[in-house]
């Protein structure tokens, strides 16, 4: 790859061949030379989760002027740092994207999602990072009304940085028309009746992790769920250092 153009990694956790993150690179091409390095499969729900105690491989897919395509068998996170590390060949970044991501990423599933934990890595090494998710995962989803959007943010990421420490949680809702884009908090929620139990033929019992979501502010219209849920594009910052500084003077007082 030249070095004249800016230079993004992406990646995902919906894996190399999902449509969202397909789609991604095509809208953004034209601005920067893109690697893609994402795994070779689903890894949804990965967090920030990497690989430990098995061998890692890579697998090249397209390799032209401006864009490298690699599949990883590990998690997105793993992909992250392999392409950091192996593939960049001295280059760094400008930016790491993770998704577009197929499904909700917002309120607390930050903490689950492997597009976040794509995007937390890359903050995690001081690179400005946005992670975008479509409210669907639908594998047929529409992307193209994202388009405007996804190149706003990105070229004001590449222009002007984001702060150490912050990176980008982006959520579009499903709607015909969106009513515009709402820079938010994240929805303080809960997830209940979180397992699904079945008894397999052979005698055994087994369970599915599904899950039923609620929003514990419903009626807040500063956070990211009810941005979403009145069809507007939610912008959330999101921080690294989850400390509790609050915490921390009211700790002084404890007698320890």
């Amino acid at each position: 790859m030249e070095n004249k153009n800016p230079f993004i990694l992406i990646s995902n956790d919906d894996g190399y061949q999902a449509k969202g993150i397909n789609c991604l690179v095509d809208m953004i091409r034209d601005m920067a030379d893109i690697l893609v390095c994402a795994p070779d499969a689903g890894k949804s729900g990965s967090a920030c989760a990497f690989t430990a105690n098995d061998p890692l491989t890579l697998t090249p897919w397209v390799q032209e002027e401006g864009l490298e395509i690699w599949s990883c068998n590990g998690t997105p996170v793993d992909s992250v740092k392999l392409a950091l590390d192996e593939l960049c060949h001295g280059r760094r970044p400008q930016m790491v994207i993770g998704g577009i991501n197929h499904g909700d990423n917002a309120s607390v599933n930050v903490h689950y999602s492997g597009t976040m934990g794509v995007t937390l890595e890359g903050c995690m090494k001081y690179i400005p990072s946005v992670a975008f998710s479509l409210c669907t995962h639908d594998y047929f989803a529409d992307f193209e009304p994202l388009r405007p959007y996804i190149r706003k943010i990105v070229r004001k990421v590449l222009d002007e940085g984001l702060p150490k420490g912050v990176c980008l949680n982006v959520n579009f809702p499903v709607v015909d028309h969106f009513e515009g884009v709402k820079i938010c908090r994240m929805a303080p929620g809960t997830w209940g009746s979180e397992t699904v139990k079945c008894h397999h033929p052979r005698g055994y019992d087994y369970w599915w992790m599904v899950g039923k979501y609620t929003n514990d502010e419903p009626e807040a219209e500063d956070t990211d769920n009810w941005a979403l849920t009145h069809g507007y594009v939610a912008i959330t910052p999101t921080r690294i250092d989850v400390t509790s500084y609050e915490m921390i003077d009211q700790m002084k007082n404890w007698d320890l």
